[in-house]
């Protein structure tokens, strides 16, 4: 791979013919159109929240090295950002007035600003290398770039390597925040669109977590019917077995559950009344497991972390169980004095036992003494759970 550092490139010229779009959320050209901002390689704009965008423009007022800046020049001559996307967009957002500068205690636009100062930041020179190579070497190169501040993420490189009319495509829909389907979506999904989660999210359910060769697959794809028509399955029966949606129901393996239990059948309303008796039982610590919980029939109750009985419960336990042992010359383990061998009459310490549900839990058992009875380990641990 070839490079050539240039130094005479300025802001003014790197801005000329700079357009944004604001509904993509992503710088598309620069240098009066020779240069494309976001190939597909590229990730989204993530700089435009009012303190990274304007911390580019700080360090150039100030005079502070910006970094390098690497420009891929492909075999038609057209230049690409190959590092240094965030900084450039933040940079023509500004002179193009999409965000204030705080200049001498007022909120400016670039336009606002004196002459002099325009003059100093348009004239602000940048450090950049032009690379020509094969695009195996161009890839290459990109994955090993420290992106400034904030290194790419494993979609972020993926769509990178894969890229071509399935990564444009799927990234038009999943990775595009005024997408108004979001809303819906992120009820069930957790993470940011434009860090690519929601993409990586779709390409996890549809590969069965195989995404390289998925996108390996379908990287000249000029469609993506399959992976819309299965994540939208896969939205469409959770939104529709579930009326209401929790905060924990964001990041749960929604393609998994999918996948094991669509072929069921299930009344909405008696999940719908489930799901709240289970999210109000104190018992239950761990909310996240009570969707499939439910999915499965209420049986498995290992998901849900059923709360145990607390010291003090189990010693007040022991103690009443041990007080009516000796009383009558049996096991304080109260299945081993039904028995008929050895451990029939054998007392046990308090650290030799377990606290368990004399009812169960899952057949409305309690967690508390008057259901809590002390069981020697062997015979609480074939008993079974809750």
């Amino acid at each position: 791979m070839k490079t050539e550092l240039r130094t005479d490139i300025t802001i003014k010229e790197l801005c000329k013919g700079f357009t944004y779009n604001t509904y993509e959320g992503k710088g598309l050209f620069g240098l009066s159109g020779r240069l494309t901002i976001q190939p597909e390689y590229q990730r989204h704009y993530i700089y435009d929240d009012g303190k990274r965008d304007v911390a580019v423009i700080d360090s150039v007022l100030k005079g502070y090295p910006i970094g390098l800046i690497y420009f891929n020049k492909t075999e038609s001559g057209q230049l690409e950002v190959l590092d240094g996307q965030q900084r450039i967009t933040s940079i023509g957002r500004f002179v193009t007035g999409k965000f204030p500068y705080t200049l001498e205690g007022k909120e400016q636009v670039f336009d606002s600003f004196p002459n002099d100062i325009k003059k100093k930041i348009l004239d602000t020179p940048l450090t950049v290398y032009i690379c020509e190579g094969t695009e195996s070497e161009i890839k290459a190169w990109f994955k090993t770039i420290n992106i400034q501040g904030v290194p790419l993420n494993e979609q972020e490189l993926n769509n990178a390597v894969y890229s071509g009319p399935f990564v444009t495509a799927a990234k038009e829909r999943f990775s595009n925040s005024q997408n108004s389907l979001i809303n819906k979506w992120s009820a069930y999904i957790k993470g940011d669109v434009k860090r690519q989660d929601y993409l990586k999210t779709a390409l996890e359910w549809v590969s069965g977590g195989k995404i390289d060769a998925y996108m390996a697959a379908h990287r000249n794809d000029g469609n993506i019917e399959e992976l819309s028509y299965y994540f939208d399955s896969i939205i469409d029966w959770a939104s529709t077995v579930f009326e209401d949606t929790y905060d924990d129901m964001r990041g749960l393996p929604w393609g998994r559950l999918y996948k094991t239990y669509y072929k069921n059948s299930y009344d909405p309303s008696e999940v719908s009344k489930k799901v709240q008796r289970l999210r109000a039982d104190e018992a239950v610590t761990k909310k996240s497991g009570v969707y499939e919980y439910v999915l499965g029939g209420c049986k498995d109750t290992k998901l849900l972390n059923i709360r145990i009985f607390d010291k003090k419960t189990a010693a007040a336990a022991y103690a009443r169980q041990l007080e009516k042992a000796k009383a009558e010359g049996v096991s304080n383990c109260p299945l081993c004095a039904a028995g008929r061998n050895a451990n029939k009459t054998r007392i046990y310490k308090e650290s030799e036992m377990e606290a368990d549900h004399v009812t169960a839990w899952s057949k409305g058992g309690a967690t508390d003494l008057a259901n809590c009875e002390m069981l020697c380990k062997i015979h609480n641990a074939s008993k079974g759970n809750n």
